[in-house]
This record gives C-alpha cells, sequence and structure tokens, in this order.
C-alpha cells in the first residue's frame, strides 16, 4: 500500500547537490561544466512526456529510459520544488503539502500561495538552506529567472534565497535568459522556472490541446542552443493525472465528524482531528468510507515508513495531518464543508503515489548530454 522507489532509483532531491558538484567537476553523475542551468518545467511526468514524445521532439530526443527521477511525497508543487532546490525531504523542509496545519494558531496555510496572506515567514517556516545559499558561500553566482510577479513573494522568499531574481514573460525568453545569465557569468548556477504545463493541465487536463500547445511551446524553447561549457538539467517538481467528475468523491458533515481541519490537496488529504476525537474510529471509518478510493494512514505509520522522507523534523511533524487520505487511481477527495469549492474545477491533479505523479524527466542538455 505503500509503494517505495527503487533503491537505485535517482530522486529529485538529489539534484541540486548534483549540479553544484557539476561545477566543481566532482559529480559522479554528471561531466563538469562551465556553469549550470536548472530548467524546473511544472507539472510535467515522464509519463505523460513520453506519451506525447511527438510534440516534445527536442526534450525528448536524447532521452534514455534511465533518465527519469522519483519525486517525492506528497508529489505536489510545494513539497517538490522546495526538496529540489534545498536538497532535503519534506520532512525535513516542512513544506508537507499544499495547505498544512500552522499548529500555534490553529489554521490551515497555504504553503505556496499563502505566505503574505496566511502570516508565514518564509526564513523560519522553510529552515533548510537552498542550493543557492550554499553556492554563494562558495563563491558561485546564483540567478532565478521565472515571471515578474514571483520575484518577492514569500514561497520565492523560501526557496529561491540566495539566488538574484531575473524576471522575464515567455517560456522562450526566459529560457534564453537563464543561457545568457550561464554564459556571462562563469561558474554561476542558474534557475529556470516553467510553469505552463502546469496551468494548463490544472484547467484542460494532460489530454487536452492546450496541454498539449502548452509543451510544444516549451519543447520549442529548449530547442535553442546552449551555449558552450553550459551544462543543462532538465526536470520537473511532479506529473499528474486527469479526475473526470465521476471519479470525484465528497465528504460530507458525517463523513468529517471528529475532524477539525482538512489540508493538502484533493489527491493527498490532512485530515486534522479534535483534541477529543476517537483517533481509532476516525481512522477505521475513513478507512470504511474510502476503501477502493483512497489509501488512508496515520502520522506515526506514515513517519516510520519514511513517506516524508528519512528524517522528519518536530515542526514538520506537526503539519502533518492525523490522517492522509492518498487518492489511488484517477479518483479525488473532497472537503465538501469548505467554503471555497474552486477546486473542484481542475481536471489535472496530482499529490498522490502513482507513477505518473511521481515519476519526471530528468533530461541532459549542453555539457551535460551524453
Amino acid at each position: 500500500m505503500l509503494p517505495s522507489a527503487s533503491p537505485g532509483a535517482r530522486s529529485v532531491v538529489g539534484v541540486a547537490d548534483d549540479l553544484f558538484a557539476a561545477l566543481r567537476g566532482e559529480s559522479e553523475v554528471l561531466p563538469r561544466a562551465e556553469s549550470v542551468v536548472l530548467v524546473v518545467v511544472d507539472g510535467l511526468g515522464a509519463i505523460s512526456l513520453r506519451a506525447h514524445a511527438g510534440h516534445a521532439r527536442a526534450l525528448t530526443a536524447g532521452m534514455a529510459k534511465k533518465d527519469v527521477a522519483q519525486s517525492v511525497f506528497p508529489s505536489t508543487t510545494a513539497a517538490a520544488l522546495t526538496s529540489i532546490v534545498t536538497g532535503v525531504w519534506p520532512g525535513e523542509h516542512g513544506l508537507v503539502g499544499y495547505r498544512a496545519l500552522d499548529a500555534g494558531r490553529d489554521v490551515l496555510v497555504n504553503q505556496l500561495s499563502g505566505w503574505e496572506t496566511d502570516g508565514i515567514d518564509p526564513f523560519t517556516w522553510q529552515p533548510a538552506p537552498t542550493i543557492f545559499e550554499r553556492a554563494g558561500r562558495a563563491g558561485h553566482e546564483s540567478f532565478a529567472v521565472g515571471f515578474a510577479g514571483y520575484a518577492r513573494s514569500g514561497f520565492t522568499k523560501a526557496t529561491l534565497r540566495g539566488a538574484e531574481f531575473v524576471a522575464a514573460g515567455t517560456a522562450a525568453a526566459r529560457i534564453e535568459t537563464a543561457y545568457t545569465l550561464a554564459q556571462e557569468h562563469p561558474g554561476s548556477l542558474v534557475y529556470c522556472y516553467l510553469p505552463e504545463v502546469d496551468k494548463a493541465g490544472h484547467k484542460h487536463g494532460i489530454a487536452s490541446a492546450e496541454w498539449v500547445a502548452a509543451l510544444e511551446d516549451i519543447d520549442a524553447a529548449l530547442a535553442v542552443r546552449v551555449p558552450p561549457e553550459v551544462g543543462v538539467l532538465v526536470t520537473s517538481d511532479h506529473g499528474m493525472v486527469d479526475v473526470a467528475v465521476n471519479r470525484q468523491v465528497v465528504l460530507d458533515e458525517a463523513h468529517l465528524r471528529g475532524v477539525r481541519h482538512v489540508g493538502g490537496e484533493p489527491r493527498m488529504l490532512h485530515a486534522y482531528l479534535e483534541p477529543d476525537a476517537d483517533a481509532a474510529a476516525v481512522t477505521a471509518r475513513w478507512r470504511a468510507d474510502l476503501e477502493g478510493i483512497a489509501d488512508v494512514v496515520t502520522r506515526d505509520e506514515a513517519v516510520r515508513g519514511g513517506m516524508f522522507g528519512p528524517t522528519v523534523t518536530t515542526a514538520a511533524s506537526a503539519r502533518i495531518g492525523d490522517l492522509l487520505a492518498i487518492a489511488r487511481g484517477t479518483w479525488a477527495v473532497y472537503d465538501g464543508t469548505a467554503a471555497d469549492q474552486r477546486g473542484r474545477g481542475m481536471v489535472g491533479q496530482h499529490g498522490a503515489l502513482t507513477p505518473e505523479e511521481r515519476q519526471v524527466p530528468l533530461i541532459r542538455l549542453g555539457a551535460f548530454a551524453r
């Protein structure tokens, strides 16, 4: 019920350290490069990429079977992007899902877009040093290329601190900017974020013409020539699956007896119980209610099973639900009592443990190409 990756499988958790080591000529998996560029295509799973290889010829031309990595659990942006740029698991950096409990204030906080509105301090909530901070201490310049609107966000402060933010509009402009920075600043580490595929998937699904068009745009942007001596690694934070309306399960008040807060996302719910709730009874009821739809595990089971990584800090543990409901197949589970039901309009979703969600590409370009 709790699938784990092969011991030999690469993880996105090691990507940042591999790049930093390649700058020093000390990586065991990448050749030395004068500068390095990390391109993160949000929401691009390896399985969906291969299924649409005809629309991504530049990306898949040299993609071998082994050019994949495993994302973290939960397979969601807040957790996985933070693991990519810090090199530690969610149990250590503390971003354990889309929405999590701030136990000190007894409120749910949005760990992706709610840093300002929910009052989260990015410097204490996410304490792990980023690869950019580590690179700076070693004398290497770092840059982060993304949309201008992300420049001063709390999530950027939590995950990209130590890098100089450089704004660019289109995907092509972001790639061009990233390559130029790498070429003009020898020894630098450049991060480039491309969210278009993820946005199209959420709104229209990965089976849609809109998703394919977004993939084609990204592929065209990455088809340009990489400057000499620059190593490029293209990866993603997670993939996704399409959830049909008839696969949406809505929990009403009867299902939620004893539950104080419901966090996470529809593919991986955190359920935080009332202090006086009978935890065993609620667990048994959720397992019965969601049989065949989601696997229900307790916090202790998840931590003991290493689902959030080998180390779980006290702060991270407090943010993990008393129960986790991990959707199977293409199901999604919703809190029917929540005031905001906009999430039920999403087609493409992620957060759970399926290969479609967890397996991501790890493609080498430029000086890293085989």
